[in-house]
């Protein structure tokens, strides 16, 4: 099966005036003497609204939207194309998320990337790419907020923002326990307890989870059955809170613990000029002679203090202080097969070989095909950050509201590489960020059809760069040592935003936003005897306008905008190549123009559908931009060279952007008795074609791909108890997530289909 979009629904959709936004809540979720949709509450706005009086594109997840993505052990990946817009991918495993929003986003795979889209956590900026990657359990939403947020979020967020607000204590004892077994004994356990202590104020919630899968790829090369491809993961959150009429005040701790597989690069699975899939590949089997199976462990670990006083005139005094930090290391045979300078390794059946590669100049056997670079490489990161902020709120029972704060941020981190250049001395580099800003917004209620808001807010980013120790190469050819590094801007952001009540249930709004990214320093090059690199800040100018509407006495929600940007200095990283490089640079600019479509509707008392759609036309604008293609040679790019051995980038689109992005849920409950209910969900996501690397070359283009989820069913609502058979990427596709294009034409690839079985059971206030 196969789900994309196409004229006639797009023709439907725009006559119908679909749109973008909220989460639908699955049937039992609803009202039922109304058969009616669930108001969506969001927190853009750091204010609790309702998402059709929020003058954002904002999308939203939660419920059995949110929680059948992760039926199969899925991480935080499984939000890629759940929500028009939003792309995510990674090349380091469960450990390192890179997330795009409108097309905007980092393909640079180093541990020190900085990113245009912001990871919010329970109201935490999460930075680095390690706290990005902690698992998402007992959540009560995912906000997709779209577009330059650089007023009330101050974090890179030129992009827009992925925000993430887990369940919260309450009075009422309430809690669940659900666990599951799969495919490959794929073991999915999370529960959660939580109510009030004793008869005060006080109370707690404190939940967790487990997710493992057993080993399921086989080494070819060293005879090892079932050697990576698993996971062990292991999180908990335990919450405290005190609640009275003036004030509440929550600690909240959360640890991690992740081992498992690193990401599996697969040598040579594509034939020059051509992204099929060839006969190289074999998803349960690879050729590794070095990379010890690609080992990942990560720890995480965070405290949060967030305090709330509200004074007698209606205004609050928000604090939130954090502390979060991580320390682990994924190591990985990046060349993906094996490089034998002895030439007496067994050719695989049905594999292609190069007796006589040109490694070093040394005719050498490798395979899968021709690897020119034998490539193991182990990447550790240990990283900390705090975070401050105080916001000052005003009312909003009146025409008039506003809310002004302070921000200070300040991380490290220490990354060590295990390269061919270490010679018993890794590398290790450090980067700190101290950053602060001040902010507010204000809106004004016009009259009853009219709201205008706007905000400012003043940032001053400060970056550092040093190298705490030079790899043994590095010391051994005298080569110089570098002073350390800084790089610092201060910009003004700002966003205005009005919002009509065209009717009682249907609202126009509009958006400009000005947003701005912090300078970015790039040294992994060091741990491969090159250089830093230093981009300067990029800034974006962003318009939007947007309809929203519920239509068929709320049972039919509609939400649509449309936008387009610019971003000046853009920077883009320049990954591979000959050298193998990771460099960050500043093209002159780059555009975009497109749309976002949701649509939920209760089309009868048992049946719900959601339908989502994303377009996105993005092109890079820079004649004098040149990069260095595939250094193996293979690519057809490499037949395109000007006389520098390079290819413009001039025109293209930014990459990890498809041009389209399609999602669909349906939905079917059938009441047994009068207490339970039969139900059938499922879920698809569709993306269009995808230029993965900042050059174009057909190797590194995916066409359209898809995945399909199934849940079949049935719960009784009187005792929380539900059993259920569930399906991930039903359809067992072999989609291509990623490539390395240094050594050969690398890549890897996604999930295989995993089948399973789940018990939950509800209690307390459910």
């Amino acid at each position: 099966m196969m789900i994309k979009p196409t004229q006639t629904l797009l023709a439907v959709a725009i006559t119908s005036a679909l749109a973008c936004g909220a989460s639908v809540a699955f049937a039992q979720e609803q009202d039922a003497s109304m058969n009616v949709l669930e108001e969506v509450i969001v927190t853009a706005t750091r204010r609790e609204e309702n998402l059709q009086d929020v003058p954002i594109s904002i999308a939203t997840l939660s419920g059995e939207r949110f929680e059948s993505l992760f039926n199969g052990g899925e991480d935080v990946l499984a939000l890629s194309g759940r929500v028009p817009g939003l792309y995510a991918e990674s090349s380091n495993g469960r450990a390192a998320p890179r997330f795009y929003v409108r097309g905007l986003g980092n393909i640079d795979f180093d541990l020190g990337a900085s990113q245009p889209v912001s990871y919010i956590l329970d109201d935490v900026v999460m930075e680095n790419v390690v706290l990005k990657s902690f698992p998402l359990f007992d959540v009560e939403q995912v906000e997709v907020i779209r577009g330059p947020q650089g007023t009330l979020f101050g974090r890179n967020t030129t992009a827009g923002i992925v925000k993430v607000s887990t369940r919260r204590p309450t009075q009422e004892t309430e809690g669940f326990v659900r666990g599951s077994l799969g495919t490959f004994n794929t073991a999915d356990v999370e529960g959660a307890i939580g109510g009030a202590l004793g008869n005060s104020d006080w109370s707690f919630r404190a939940s967790g989870i487990y997710r493992t899968r057993d080993d399921w790829i086989d080494n070819g090369f060293t005879g090892e059955n079932d050697a990576m491809g698993g996971f062990d993961e292991k999180a908990g959150r335990i919450q405290l809170q005190y609640e009275s009429d003036s004030f509440r005040g929550l600690l909240l701790a959360q640890a991690r613990d992740l081992d498992g597989t690193a990401s599996i690069f697969r040598a040579n699975i594509f034939n020059t000029g051509s992204n099929d899939l060839n006969g190289n590949y074999d998803r349960d089997t690879v050729y590794f002679d070095g990379g010890d199976n690609n080992p990942q462990s990560y720890e995480n670990t965070g405290v949060t203090l967030n305090l709330e006083w509200a004074f007698a005139n209606g205004s609050t005094l928000t604090s939130i202080t954090s502390f979060q930090d991580a320390d682990g290391s994924s190591r990985g045979d990046i060349d993906g097969g094996v490089v034998d300078f002895t030439n007496s390794a067994p050719c695989p059946a049905g594999i292609v070989c190069d007796p006589a590669a040109p490694v070093f100049g040394v005719p050498t056997l490798t395979f899968p095909g021709t690897i020119l670079v034998p490539s193991v490489t182990e990447d550790g990161a240990d990283t900390d950050q705090f975070t401050q902020e105080f916001r000052l709120a005003s009312d909003t029972e009146g025409a008039f509201s506003w809310q002004t704060g302070f921000y200070y941020f300040d991380s490290s981190l220490t990354v060590e590489t295990d390269s061919f250049a270490s010679l018993g001395q890794n590398t290790r580099v450090r980067y700190d960020n101290e950053a602060w800003a001040v902010f507010g917004q204000a809106a004004f209620e016009l009259n009853e059809e009219w709201r205008v808001l706007g905000g400012l807010r003043y940032t001053d980013d400060e970056k550092k760069y040093r190298v705490l120790q030079y790899s043994g190469l590095w010391e051994g050819l005298g080569i110089p040592t570098i002073s350390p590094l800084s790089a610092k801007d201060d910009q003004v952001s700002w966003d205005v935003a009005a919002h009509w009540s065209v009717a009682s249930t249907q609202t126009l709004f509009g958006r400009i936003a000005y947003g701005f990214r912090g300078p970015t320093i790039q040294g992994r090059d060091v741990a491969f005897l090159e250089f830093p690199t230093i981009a300067d800040s990029e800034t974006v100018l962003s318009y939007e306008i947007g309809y929203k509407a519920n239509f068929l006495d709320n049972r039919l929600a509609l939400n649509m905008a449309v936008f387009t940007y610019e971003v000046d200095d853009i920077q883009l990283s320049i990954i591979g190549g000959a050298s193998n490089t990771n460099q960050v640079i500043n093209a002159a600019k780059a555009t975009a123009t497109g749309f976002e479509l949701d649509m939920q509707w209760l089309l009868t008392e048992n049946l719900l559908m959601t339908l989502g759609y994303a377009y996105n036309d993005t092109q890079i604008k820079d004649p004098n931009l040149f990069v260095a293609p595939c250094g193996s040679g293979q690519c057809e790019a490499a037949q395109r060279v000007n006389s520098n051995g390079q290819v413009s980038v001039d025109g293209n689109p930014l990459p990890r952007t498809p041009e389209n992005n399609f999602n669909f849920t349906l939905r079917w409950g059938v009441p047994m008795g009068d207490n339970g209910e039969f139900y059938v969900f499922t879920d698809w996501t569709y993306w269009g074609e995808n230029q993965m690397s900042l050059y174009y070359t057909p190797e590194f283009v995916t066409d359209s791909q898809y995945e399909g989820g199934l849940r079949v069913g049935y719960m009784n609502f009187s005792s929380g108890w539900e059993v259920a058979a569930f399906g991930r990427n039903i359809t067992d596709e072999d989609n291509v997530l990623g490539y390395i294009d240094f050594s050969n034409l690398t890549g890897f690839v996604n999930e295989p289909a995993v089948w399973g079985i789940e018990l939950k059971k509800q209690f307390g206030a459910f």
